[in-house]
Formats: structure tokens, sequence, C-alpha cells
């Protein structure tokens, strides 16, 4: 049997008297879309810091492929493409000045060909000569899609990337996610959203006080299911 992707083995993280995450163990396959759920302060943030090598275990081993977390080079981290509520852009830049420079940061190869798929892919190609500072909240996040994704990360990682979208960016996001899991990236999300998070994925998992409390196919529960799970869990 082939190594998992991503394997937490008894991970412990700790903020001086915090215990942000409690003896995590979860093994992620490539190709799975994991949608995570938990109450605010859960250590749902925490958790994504820890896989996206933002930060280290106090305690326990994180493995990708097998490798050990601590004997990853730093070039390991362009394996990831995040999304958040916090774009990440440079407000007196252009789209397409931000995405050019993110571009290079990757060693994205034809560049003016990637940034223009991806932005019309998020509708934005006729605004790509406008200042960000411009964008609405929408736009930022649809752009901010297209930075994360601009060289085609094995691992997409999403927090909480629905907060603050209107319906029109919303479902754009849900388009390129369902795209992206076709085409077998890994995908993790931290969503509060229950159905569009339980519509979008493969996998569903809840965490509470530090500890992962459910861990569930999704083909296995329906919604009403998991919602009644969900309350019992964080009740």
């Amino acid at each position: 049997m082939s190594e998992p992707l991503i394997k937490f083995s008894n991970v412990n993280k700790k903020y001086g008297h915090i215990h942000a995450l409690n003896d995590v163990s979860v093994s992620f396959d490539k190709g799975e879309f994991i949608s995570v759920f938990g109450p605010n302060g859960a250590g749902k943030s925490t958790f994504l810091k820890l896989l996206c090598t933002m930060t280290s275990p106090s305690s326990g081993d994180i493995f990708y492929e097998g490798t050990p977390l601590k004997k990853l080079k730093d070039d390991f981290r362009s394996r990831f493409g995040v999304i958040s509520h916090q774009p990440f852009l440079y407000s007196e830049l252009t789209a397409m000045e931000n995405l050019t420079f993110y571009a290079k940061l990757y060693g994205v190869q034809n560049i003016e060909d990637r940034i223009k798929e991806l932005l019309g892919k998020v509708e934005l190609y006729k605004r790509r000569n406008d200042k960000v500072r411009g964008y609405s909240r929408g736009m930022l996040q649809r752009l901010s899609i297209t930075r994360a994704l601009l060289h085609n990360p094995d691992i997409v990682v999403l927090d909480e990337p629905y907060t603050g979208l209107d319906t029109h960016a919303s479902d754009i996001l849900t388009k390129i996610l369902v795209e992206l899991f076709d085409n077998k990236h890994t995908i993790i999300m931290v969503t509060h959203n229950m159905k569009q998070g339980f519509d979008a994925s493969s996998r569903l998992a809840i965490i509470r006080r530090g500890k992962l409390v459910f861990d569930e196919k999704r083909d296995n529960v329906t919604l009403d299911e998991f919602e009644h799970v969900y309350t019992e869990a964080v009740s």
C-alpha cells in the first residue's frame, strides 16, 4: 500500500498554556476533498497552519508521502496554494502586476497565457489593468483564487474562503473547486458553510477543542445526519 499524501501522527500544538491542537492523528490521500468544520477557537486555523508548514508541531510528527516535515526543504511549500479571507494582494498594483509578481516568484512558465486562462475563469480578465484597491470584496477573493492557483499546486488549502462573498463570487469559487477536484488535486477546506462544504467534498471532519472528533466519507452520511452529528459534537 502506498503512503498517504499527508499524515498527522499524534500531533500537538501549544501556545504557552493554550493547547490549540491535541493529539491529532489523521491521514489524507491524494485527490481527496476534505471539508473541516468546527466552532470558533476549535483549532481549525492551527490545523491549517501546521498542514501548510507555516508552523511546527509542539510534539508529534507530520509526514508528506512518508517524509517527516522537519526533513523537507523550504521549497516544499510551493506544492501548496492557499486561499483565505485575506487576499494577500498589493492594493497599489493592478491585477496583472500582482499576478505577474507571484508567477515569477513561483517560477511559472508562459506567465501571460497562464494569467489570461485563470482570469478568464474568475471573470476578471477585462479588469486586469485596474488597481486592486478599486476591487470589491468579491473581486478580491476571485483574484486571490487566481493567485493561489497560478503555479498549479498539488494541495489547495482554503480557510473560510466563502466569507464575505456574494452569490456570484461564491458560485465561481465552487465551480473552480469542482474542476480542481476532478483533476485530482487534494483540497482541504475549513468552512462554516455547512451545505457548501458538504456538497463539494468527499470527506468530512469536525474539530472541537483541539481534537478531531469526527472523520467520515461524505457518501456515508446525509446532510441532515451530518448537521445532527455536528450539533451533538460541538454542544
